[in-house]
This record gives structure tokens, C-alpha cells and sequence, in this order.
């Protein structure tokens, strides 16, 4: 499979929110904003490039038995490294996401393309695949985020084009469930016909 059709997966057809529904807890709760959104997208898709990199050069050499556990300590190896730099230069952005940047380490999208892909694949398919999850997973929480916070504050990045409130219900709980469902459907539809 070539390099491209690898990223092209990871955005469309094993796209883990809108295709494969993974990542669901970061997915609902740090989407109260297009910025929240990408700015945990940008965090995850650096993990799961560095990891798969990572992972697929010494996959060979772990043996079979503490193979899930040297995976998460590689893992949580890169989301480390996120964490401090975003505690030195987004200090906002990290105030923000507060707990859902340390669990990155055991989000099932980031675990499971090591076991599914990254362990079975040459260094540069595993950092394609990497890069394909990682913008199929920062362009659907950016979406959510963004019709989030259209509807819920007349805004877009920060930027307040509506003037007075929008609707509570979309910056809550209940508004992440009904966005997301609506735009699972819409993504669906596009697929299905593409196909």
C-alpha cells in the first residue's frame, strides 16, 4: 500500500471518531472549542507519530510477553514530552485540557495503532499511519469544536462574530453528544457516496 493511501485511511475510512468511534472521552470533553479541539489533535498526532515510529523499529526485539506494557511506557514516553512542552509555551491551552493531556497514554486510538499497525509495519508506513490517524483524529475534534462553539457563544477560533449568547446546551455535555451524532451521520453519508 503506498505512503499516501496509508494517510488517506487514517483520515477518511479509519477516520477514529466519525469511522471507527475511538477516543470518545477526549472527543466529548475537550471540545468545547475549535482551538481545545485542534490543540488536542496537534498532542495526540504528535504521540502517535513518535510512538509508531518508535514502536515498529523495536517491535521485533520485545518479546511477546511485556509487549503491551513496553508499548504504553514508549507511549506515555511522548506524551511526557507533550506535557512539559505545553506546559512551557501553551500554558493556556494545557490549563484548558488539564487531565485529558496525561491520558493520552491509554486513549485506545494511540494503543490501538501500535498493536493493530505500528508492530506489523515497516518504520515509514507506521509514521504514515501515524500521520493519517492523527489528522483523520485533530480535523474531527476541530469540527466538533468549531460547531460547538458557533452555536454555543457566535464564535469561530476565539473570534466572536454573533453578538450576544448562543446556546448554552452546545458548550455542555449534551451538546458535545448531539453534534457529534450529527456529524457522524453527515461523515457517513460523504463516505458512503465516495464509495
Amino acid at each position: 500500500m503506498s505512503k499516501l493511501k496509508i494517510i488517506a485511511n487514517g483520515i477518511i475510512k479509519d477516520n477514529p471518531t466519525f469511522a471507527l468511534v475511538l477516543g470518545m472521552c477526549p472527543t466529548l470533553g475537550t471540545t468545547t472549542s475549535a482551538i481545545n479541539g485542534f490543540g488536542m489533535g496537534v498532542a495526540t498526532m504528535f504521540v502517535l507519530i513518535m510512538s509508531n515510529i518508535v514502536i515498529s523499529a523495536v517491535a521485533r526485539f520485545i518479546p511477546n510477553k511485556v509487549r503491551i506494557p513496553s508499548y504504553i511506557v514508549i507511549i506515555s514516553t511522548f506524551v511526557t514530552i507533550v506535557q512539559l512542552l505545553m506546559q512551557a509555551y501553551l500554558p493556556s491551552l494545557y490549563e484548558t485540557l488539564g487531565l485529558f493531556i496525561p491520558l493520552i497514554v491509554v486513549n485506545c486510538i494511540v494503543l490501538g495503532r501500535a498493536e493493530a499497525f505500528a508492530n506489523k509495519n515497516t518504520v515509514g508506513d507506521s509514521a504514515c499511519d501515524g500521520l493519517g490517524i492523527g489528522l483523520g483524529f485533530t480535523l474531527s475534534l476541530t469540527v466538533i469544536g468549531l460547531v460547538r462553539e458557533i452555536l454555543g457563544s457566535g464564535s469561530a477560533f476565539g473570534l466572536k462574530f454573533i453578538s450576544g449568547d448562543g446556546v448554552l446546551a452546545f458548550v455542555l455535555a449534551p451538546g458535545a453528544f448531539i453534534v457529534l451524532g450529527y456529524l457522524m451521520v453527515l461523515f457517513n453519508k460523504f463516505v458512503a457516496k465516495k464509495e
